[in-house]
């Protein structure tokens, strides 16, 4: 079964600009200082507290239970990494910067400038099976035409991907680690000095609090459980999003382009802030720099004006959203299954 391809429309170049219009004119794209000076506090706080919790409680098992908690609130600190990046928080690129590689360097331990420059591209391209660097086959294949020719490890994992999916994401965060290294090893990436100098403090730092409280099971345990909970909740907040979704030819008008590829998640409150706001994708990929606190309110403009264009708004709750993804995980690995019978 290949990856669906959107359909290949007539012009419409003003449609976008029609609805952007009217996005400006609702005053969705102003700057939420206020909404950001307080998530920053609270997930800053978090932080601190959590670790202040780590040294209190000291060289107790009780410190794995903790791990936990801190591997959710280093997703959330991604997250406000990623708003960050969008320019949803400050407007220009200097804070921006500052900001940004406090919340991923420092807090997270990952490359922020890597991460942007990725992003960048596959909001450009979402799902594109040559530019979204997120749709490329690399351990997971997100096209069938990926499958072809797999063997060995990566063979067997694309046979099962689909029941693999969830334990993967344990090594999310080590994968982040990876390709950061591997990007600030590239001579044509800004500030790479800047950037590994923060991410060897933020290394730093985090083995010498483990070794130096925990025993060195302890802190074996510990890093495993934190790194396993951080991979796993932030790889949730991403999955949903575009996953299973139609893959574009390229010539899509930007309304469509970004439209069809993406996927809402409804749920309230409690899933906006599991989520960091992405359950509201497909306002998100149209405005990327709309703040966070702003896309539910753009939903009800943007749905209803996809309806008069006559482009498809897809939006479904969490577990059916994971469960589109792994039917597609599953039926793009069916060529290597049918292989083997």
């Amino acid at each position: 079964m290949s990856s669906s391809v959107l359909p290949r429309p007539a012009p419409a170049g003003s449609d976008f600009a029609a609805l952007n219009r009217r996005v400006i004119e609702a005053g969705l794209l102003e700057r939420r200082p206020a909404y950001y000076a307080v998530r920053a506090s609270v997930v800053g706080a978090l932080f601190a507290g959590g670790w202040a919790a780590f040294f209190l409680i000291g060289s107790s098992w009780w410190n794995i239970a903790l791990a936990g908690v801190l591997g959710l609130v280093f997703a959330q600190a991604a997250l406000l990494a990623h708003d960050v990046a969008h320019r949803q928080v400050f407007r220009t690129r200097r804070p921006s910067a500052v900001a940004g590689r406090i919340a991923a360097n420092v807090v997270v331990g990952m490359s922020y400038g890597w991460w942007m420059e990725k992003h960048t591209r596959h909001h450009n391209n979402p799902n594109h099976d040559d530019l979204d660097p997120d749709v490329q086959p690399e351990l997971l294949i997100w096209a069938t035409e990926s499958a072809w020719g797999r063997r060995g490890v990566k063979g067997f994992v694309n046979r099962h991907q689909a029941g693999l999916f969830f334990p993967l994401l344990t090594l999310l965060s080590i994968d982040l680690r990876i390709s950061s290294i591997k990007a600030l090893r590239r001579t044509g990436m800004k500030c790479r000095a800047l950037e590994a100098g923060l991410m060897g403090l933020h290394v730093v730092a985090y083995l010498a609090a483990l070794l130096l409280v925990l025993s060195p099971l302890q802190a074996l345990v510990f890093f495993l459980v934190h790194q396993a909970v951080f991979g796993v909740y932030l790889g949730m907040t991403f999955a949903p999003n575009h996953k299973g979704m139609p893959h574009p030819a390229g010539d899509e008008d930007y309304l469509r382009k970004q439209v069809l590829t993406s996927r809402n998640v409804s749920g309230g409150r409690l899933t906006d802030v599991a989520l960091g706001g992405l359950n509201y994708q497909i306002e998100h990929h149209l405005f990327p720099a709309m703040p966070t606190p702003n896309l539910p309110r753009a939903q009800p403009i943007v749905r209803e004006y996809c309806e008069r264009a006559g482009v498809s708004y897809e939006e479904t709750d969490l577990f059916t959203s994971y469960r589109q993804a792994l039917r597609h995980l599953h039926a793009v690995g069916e060529p290597l299954r049918a292989a083997r019978r």
